[in-house]
Order: structure tokens, then C-alpha cells, then sequence
């Protein structure tokens, strides 16, 4: 009898700290803009790994279009549907404009040991655009680069004249548009699902992406003709809805930003090479990629153009702006060592 009991209160007390367990324990929803095994793929499940093994907690990664395009699950992450999201300031932009500045051409360096430094140390990410992105509800946990952008088009580029009469897709971000312009390009905002079929068909006429995802997507079975221009490395950001991450206890709060600092490491480690391995994937795919470097001096004829998208910038964002792009300068500067 008192065997019995013993028995029973232990397999009682077990179902109580089950049930404990199960109600401090939840499934979050976190989506990004690329397909599986791309860059922002790799950063989400090594969140989800570090989470659920350092906790109860669950999460479920959406990947590109399960849940509609980059402005849909900005959307559901502000309205509370989505915990955590990952989306550029190439698409952030039209929401927070002061994200743009990463559109700006020639302002960042593309070497990655400099980026990488630069993401590090630069006080304008880790300290002025959290409360930025404060501003709009949003949690920013990380910002990282993904790779340096590639131009891809119809024939090779080699001058801002090559642009002439070019319809290059954009992201949906002004200020992206704005340097296409400046390049001398017709800038055509196009939602990233459409833009194989807009290149196939000559909607388009090229577009611009890090390597790694020209790759992915197959881009450059339609769009053939490859130059690195230099002008910028693309840039995510990943994030939480801020009432629900407010909301959280310290221990969980404490949690998430050792998640997104684990990701980050390993996100590092894997873009470390995946430019050059991507790109040989693509000329072994293909006979018909041509893969043009700019030289220093034909890089100048762009990098002459950059001032009036930083005017342009100044006026989209106001005090805001400028303060966060004279800290820009500030930090580049001490990467540098000028």
C-alpha cells in the first residue's frame, strides 16, 4: 500500500513537471527570403539548432514563398503572426529608409576581411540601428553580410554606356533604384519570384545578386553575362517581433540573442569561400557565362556617380540619416586604419 502510494505520487509529481514543463515551452514561427541551403537558410536553422537544444522551445523556419514574398512576412511579423523574420534593407528600406544606406554604391568595402571587421565593430549597426529598427516594432538581433553583389545581364558590363537603355531589376527599395539610375539604367522594381521569368523573357534585361544566390536561383541560365563591379555587398538583418520578444522572460530573452549570436558565427564560417565555390558550380553549369572583373579605373567611371545617391539618400531620410552616415564613415574609417 504505501509502495503503491510512492508509486503514485512520483508518477503524479512527473506528470506535473511535464506539464509544467509544456506550458513554459512554445513553438516559434521565423521566415526569411531564400531557398533551402542559402546563406539567410543557414543562419535561420542554426538559430533553431541552439534553441532547441539549449531549451523546450520549437521553431519552425519558413523558407521563400511559403508564406508569400519579403513584404508579406515583414507584414505577419509586425502583426504578431511571425516571431522572428529575416529580410534585407533592400525590401526593409521602403519601411525604415535610413536601411538603405547599405545601397549606397562604393560607400562599403568589398574585401571580406574588412566587411567582416566592419560588422563587428561598427557602432552605427550595433548601436544606432537597433533603436532604429525600434522604432518600427521590430527587435533587431543581428545584421550580416551575405556577399558581394554581381551584375548580371544580357551582354557584359564594362561602362556606366553599357547601361544605356538596360532594364535592370531592383529590389522594391528607392535608393537601390536611384543608383541604377546613376549607373545609367533604366531601374525596374520586380518581387524576387519573378525575376527568372522576367529575365527569360526579356522583361528585364539583368539584375544584381551575391553570387551564391545567382547560383540557387539559376539566374545565370537566363542571364549570362557576369561583372563584379564592387560597388556593395549585400546585406540581411534578422529580427523579432518586439512586443512578443518584450514580452519574454529575461532567461528566454537571454536565449534568443545567444541563438542569433551562435548563427552568426556560423553563418561567418560558411559564406568563408562560398563565392568562389559557387561561382565555379556556375561555369561548370555553363558554356555560355562570361565573368568580367572591373579594373580600378573602370570601377572610377561608376564610383563617380556614387555622390548623387548619397544626396539622394540625405534627402530620404533626414537628421536621421545623416547621423547614421556620418557614423557610417566614422567606422569604415577605423576598419580602414585612414
Amino acid at each position: 500500500m504505501k509502495a503503491t502510494k510512492l508509486l503514485t505520487t512520483a508518477t503524479v509529481g512527473a506528470l506535473l513537471f511535464g506539464l509544467s514543463a509544456a506550458a513554459h515551452s512554445a513553438e516559434w514561427r521565423y521566415a526569411h527570403e531564400e531557398f533551402e541551403g542559402d546563406v539567410q537558410d543557414v543562419f535561420a536553422y542554426a538559430f533553431k539548432d541552439y534553441i532547441e537544444e539549449n531549451s523546450d522551445h520549437s521553431v519552425q523556419v519558413y523558407r521563400f514563398g511559403e508564406l508569400g514574398e519579403s513584404d508579406d512576412i515583414m507584414e505577419q511579423t509586425q502583426n504578431g503572426i511571425l516571431q522572428f523574420v529575416n529580410q534585407s534593407p533592400g525590401f526593409t528600406g521602403a519601411l525604415i529608409p535610413s536601411a538603405q544606406i547599405f545601397f549606397i554604391p562604393y560607400l562599403m568595402p568589398t574585401d571580406m576581411e574588412s566587411v567582416l571587421e566592419f560588422f563587428d565593430e561598427s557602432k552605427a549597426i550595433n548601436e544606432m540601428f537597433p533603436k532604429i529598427y525600434a522604432e518600427h516594432g521590430l527587435e533587431l538581433l543581428k545584421m550580416y553580410p551575405e556577399g558581394e553583389m554581381v551584375v548580371t545581364a544580357d551582354e557584359p558590363i564594362t561602362t556606366p554606356a553599357d547601361f544605356d537603355n538596360k532594364k535592370i531589376r531592383v529590389m522594391t527599395n528607392p535608393l537601390l533604384a536611384e543608383t541604377y539610375n546613376a549607373f545609367g539604367a533604366t531601374a525596374t522594381p520586380l518581387p524576387w519570384g519573378e525575376v527568372y521569368g522576367g529575365l527569360q523573357t526579356g522583361i528585364i534585361d539583368g539584375q544584381e545578386n551575391p553570387i551564391f544566390w545567382i547560383e540557387s536561383g539559376g539566374l545565370y541560365e537566363v542571364s549570362p553575362h557576369l561583372t563584379f563591379t564592387s560597388h556593395g555587398w549585400f546585406t540581411t538583418a534578422m529580427m523579432a517581433n518586439q512586443d512578443f520578444y518584450e514580452g519574454l522572460p529575461e532567461e528566454d530573452q537571454q536565449l534568443i540573442r545567444d541563438a542569433a549570436d551562435a548563427a552568426y558565427d556560423h553563418t561567418i564560417e560558411h559564406i568563408q569561400g562560398l563565392a568562389e565555390e559557387s561561382l565555379a558550380k556556375i561555369q561548370e553549369a555553363s558554356d555560355e557565362v562570361t565573368v568580367t572583373r572591373l579594373t580600378e579605373e573602370q570601377i572610377q567611371a561608376f564610383r563617380e556617380r556614387a555622390p548623387q545617391v548619397e544626396a539622394r539618400f540625405l534627402e530620404m531620410t533626414d537628421e536621421t540619416g545623416a547621423q547614421l552616415l556620418e557614423q557610417f564613415k566614422a567606422d569604415l574609417k577605423a576598419v580602414s586604419g585612414e
